[in-house]
């Protein structure tokens, strides 16, 4: 039996309770600190674990934590059809959907992403991941007729103004428009219009799917799109598989089960009952948790601009969960 093709044009109805609001914001903090550990898996990765060693190509990096992540969703999948009263089948006309999510969403998001953080500087990804938050605003309010309410503007105008304090650093190490990192800019950028059209054209399939099926089959098309990348531009290479140390596997490890696998499901649950935008401008607070891992970990001891760009972004995050009416 085919379900609805009906697609929501507008914001979903309010929450029934303001602690709601308090719960989407902690587990898109959690999907967010999840997410701000990407670069440092893929620079693990990318790292050789002796002098000589082989190491992993850029698609190999995106697409072998990918296929894992995929498979061990399956599971899930196949365990809520069998709960299900009623066993649906996923049309032909639905398929080719999930191939525009897969292909034009997760396959660019991921690629662009990693190998443009390979061919770029940290602090360029860091400046043009700011750019996600403004773009699925924009695909929302064209694809799906989200508002642009006041409120939302000035969030995300308050969000990018403390982001771009904490990222004074960042904009003076930059070097967007040099020979050099020009690829690996153009391919983050491209990454990260992967990312918001993903989010954005999965939320207009929330209405059929939920979403645990969208990431799932979403996932499979876009693993089947990019095995040709494996198998015809880079050749896997079992011999850097087998040199992966401890740290490789670990980094191997949290991709394909926190950062494309438990991240997504927490951030699809909150997209799936608010606007994109007031998710999305929860992207911020990536930066402001990797100043958490500086800080804690690193041992860093950034500039007083830093930690205020951060109590800003914060407040923006809160104030947008807090008084958006369809929160």
């Amino acid at each position: 039996m085919e379900r609805s093709e009906t697609l929501p044009t507008a914001d979903p109805p309010a929450a029934p309770g303001r602690l709601q609001g308090w719960w989407f914001l902690l587990l898109l903090a959690l999907a967010n600190l999840i997410w701000s550990a990407q670069g440092t898996a893929i620079k693990v990765l990318e790292r050789p674990s002796a002098p000589g060693a082989p190491t992993l190509g850029p698609i190999a990096m995106t697409f072998l934590p990918f296929y894992c992540a995929t498979l061990l969703l399956i599971p899930l999948v196949a365990w809520r059809q069998l709960r299900k009263a009623e066993h649906t089948s996923v049309p032909w006309s639905d398929w080719w959907k999930f191939a525009i999510a897969g292909i034009g969403g997760q396959v660019m998001a991921q690629l662009g992403m990693t190998w443009g953080t390979t061919l770029s500087l940290a602090s360029n990804q860091a400046i043009l991941n700011l750019l996600i938050p403004v773009m699925s605003a924009v695909l929302a309010s064209i694809m799906l007729h989200e508002r642009l309410t006041g409120l939302r503007v000035v969030c995300l105008a308050i969000g990018l103004a403390g982001v771009g304090l904490m990222s004074v650093r960042d904009l003076e190490d930059s070097s967007f428009l040099q020979k050099s990192y020009l690829a690996g800019n153009l391919l983050l950028v491209a990454g990260c219009l992967g990312s918001s059209f993903y989010n954005v054209y999965c939320k207009g399939l929330m209405s059929r799917y939920s979403e645990l099926e969208i990431l799932i089959y979403s996932y499979i098309t876009a693993s089947l799109a990019s095995l040709p990348l494996l198998v015809w531009y880079e050749p896997l290479d079992v011999a850097a598989l087998a040199a992966l140390d401890v740290r490789g596997w670990l980094a191997f490890g949290f991709l394909a089960v926190f950062m494309y696998g438990v991240s997504m499901l927490l951030f699809f649950y909150v997209l799936e009952r608010l606007p994109v935008t007031v998710a999305s401008a929860s992207l911020y607070l990536v930066p402001v948790f990797g100043v958490f891992f500086a800080v804690t970990i690193v041992g860093e001891r950034p500039g007083p601009q830093t930690f205020l760009g951060a109590a800003i972004v914060l407040a923006s995050t809160v104030l947008i969960m807090r008084y958006d009416t369809s929160v």
